[in-house]
């Protein structure tokens, strides 16, 4: 019998090391060509993601932080564990979505763009959607659970704000989200509950991007 590998503590090192942005693509055309695998990351405009990335990779400004929602407007290419071209993991960060205030047109490109890569990209591993553990699953995330499923994309469930619930709340939210996944063909069973802020939940995060690469043989 063979212990179980000691996953937490390989997201730790594969997250201690180098990781620097290197890709930015506006237009299906225009996207790097597949090497490492990518685990993308999507999420509601202002659910917190810029700052999920920066405390996942123990950095303050890779992805940046800005106090108006929907600035992502491309997918961002993230080398992880080694210079561009010998990297382990690529991290995508995806463009925000629900953001009223992004023009039709633009928001109709997003769109266009983020199905023609969920449903193209042989190297994508995996996506991490962000929910705000406040609010729940809404509809516009609902949206893109949906494009998940249709796409046949592997996709986990991450929570944000952990920290800004009730202790007594928390479990109610994990219920709940389990509920919403429930009948989800592509959602992988577990959620991970996380705050950028004090820190919860990203070693679980880091691990789970871990044993992800395992499975792979990567």
């Amino acid at each position: 019998m063979t212990d179980e590998p000691d996953y937490l503590e390989d997201g730790r090192k594969l997250f201690a090391g180098p990781c620097e942005f290197f890709f930015a693509s506006a237009k299906s055309s225009d996207l790097p060509p597949p090497g490492a695998p990518e685990i993308a990351f999507a999420g509601r405009s202002n659910v917190g993601k810029s700052s999920l990335l920066n405390a996942l990779t123990n950095r303050k400004t890779l992805a940046r932080v800005s106090p108006t929602p929907g600035r992502t407007q491309q997918l961002n290419f993230f080398a992880l564990g080694g210079l561009p071209g010998a990297e382990r993991l690529r991290l995508v960060d995806m463009p925000g979505y629900g953001y009223a205030a992004v023009g039709k047109e633009k928001v109709a490109s997003w769109g266009v763009l983020m199905r023609d890569y969920l449903r193209g990209r042989a190297s994508l591993a995996r996506v991490f959607v962000l929910i705000d553990g406040r609010r729940g699953v809404k509809p516009v995330d609902a949206e893109m659970l949906d494009l998940l499923d249709q796409s046949a994309v592997s996709y986990q469930i991450v929570l944000t704000k952990h920290d800004e619930l009730k202790v007594s709340e928390r479990a109610d939210v994990l219920a709940a989200t389990a509920e919403a996944l429930s009948r989800r063909p592509a959602a992988f069973p577990e959620i991970i509950f996380t705050s950028s802020h004090s820190g919860e939940g990203i070693g679980d995060l880091r691990g789970a991007v871990a044993k992800l690469l395992a499975e792979r043989g990567a």
